[in-house]
């Protein structure tokens, strides 16, 4: 048997049909009502008698109908993950000030942290999605000299790019902060990166001393700090976010959303392997990898989060109880500002489903195709509750 890559993940469906149960057995931490919920919920999305329904009809012919399958909105589902990160791009203009020229900061852990954040995941990410706002509030005050309350939109990501346990930070941050007490905004021109590689380095040490507070944990602390005498691994983006956010904020989201892989990346099933592809990073050419359909499985379903856990966090100025209190002082400071950037952050309109199918087929789908008469909702289903809605035809 071998399976090549379609554009609707049934390769990737395919695996966990023919291998989950036996991943589970071989894998007690997954042998949970969570996990399997997941899988179940992912396997049938895009089935109506599994997921729900709901049914158009054109009721002036009585001719058109049109039925949409119920998203399952899985983190495993490679299917809803477009719409999702859509719906995310849309809104990050909402908590983008413009005119302000930003960067694109990936905070790093350093391989000798990372096998602790999987095995303590549920108490260690959270604080680590916390300490990231909190490392740049620092930097910025050390930089001015003042106590300055910066910001950022921050995504976390726990993969690298061929599915191993990986967490780091994906900031979109504003190159200044808020002067509460001068009420005014501090542009920062230049960012010392050395400094900010030293102040992360501290910022996350001292989050996991404090949460796992264990002698074992003092100690590989200290060998941190022999290890990486100049800070850990921070890249700063050069340039200006605004003018690129679309797609930055595109990049950042989508691995949030769904499986650390796409399905144009999958080569290859041929029941027991897997071969897949990505761009590496340190050689930047394209890298193909086979690995045992147990160890993909296992690259997939280990970045999954517990259920209400949020990867996106907004903080600082981004937040959205603060940016309307701070907008017009940033706008105003902005206007003496050498360099600032006017009209680069552009509104994307939020596409309902039937926008996105027209988009891709052409055609309106609830536009009857005999009469050309708007289509309405004349049935609602769910597979647990049956029967939500029904339109009573009116007498003629």
């Amino acid at each position: 048997m071998m399976a090549a890559p379609s554009r609707d993940g049934s390769v990737f469906k395919q695996i966990f049909t023919e291998h989950w149960d036996a991943f589970q057995h071989a894998h007690p931490r997954y042998q949970t009502s969570y996990y399997d919920g997941l899988v179940a919920k992912m396997l049938g999305c895009g089935h109506p008698e599994k997921m729900g329904y709901i049914a158009y009809r054109c009721h002036p012919c009585g001719q058109g109908t049109h039925l949409v399958a119920m998203r399952c909105q899985s983190s495993l589902c490679l299917r809803c993950a477009k719409v999702d990160v859509d719906n995310w791009v849309s809104q990050v203009r909402k908590v983008l000030h413009e005119g302000v020229i930003s960067r694109h900061i990936i905070l790093t852990v350093p391989a000798m942290f990372r096998t602790t954040f999987s095995q303590h995941a549920a108490v260690l990410l959270s604080a680590f999605r916390r300490c990231g706002g909190q490392c740049l509030d620092d930097f910025y005050s050390t930089v001015r000299g003042k106590v300055l309350r910066g910001g950022s939109i921050t995504v976390l990501h726990t993969h690298g790019r061929h599915g191993p346990y990986h967490p780091h930070r994906h900031l979109l941050a504003p190159s200044g902060g808020y002067d509460g007490q001068g009420e005014r905004w501090e542009h920062l021109q230049y960012l010392p990166y050395e400094l900010l590689r030293r102040q992360w380095q501290w910022h996350l040490v001292r989050m996991v001393r404090q949460t796992l507070k264990t002698k074992a944990i003092n100690q590989l602390v200290d060998t941190c700090f022999r290890q990486y005498p100049n800070g850990l691994v921070t890249n700063v983006q050069k340039g200006a976010v605004p003018s690129q956010y679309q797609s930055l904020a595109r990049y950042v989201a989508k691995d949030v959303v769904s499986p650390p892989i796409a399905v144009r990346r999958i080569d290859r099933y041929d029941g027991a392997r897997v071969t897949y592809h990505d761009r590496s990073h340190r050689t930047e050419r394209v890298e193909h990898e086979t690995v045992a359909v147990e160890t993909f499985m296992g690259r997939m379903v280990q970045h999954t989060v517990p259920k209400g856990f949020k990867r996106i966090r907004y903080d600082g100025v981004q937040a959205t109880k603060t940016f309307a209190k701070v907008q017009g002082v940033i706008q105003a400071a902005l206007a003496k500002v050498a360099g600032m950037i006017k009209g680069a952050v552009k509104i994307i309109a939020r596409l309902t489903s039937r926008q996105r199918y027209e988009q891709s087929t052409g055609h309106d789908p609830l536009r009857c195709p005999h009469g050309q008469s708007p289509m309405d909702v004349w049935r609602l289903w769910h597979p647990t509750y049956g029967v939500i809605y029904v339109r009573r035809e009116s007498a003629r």
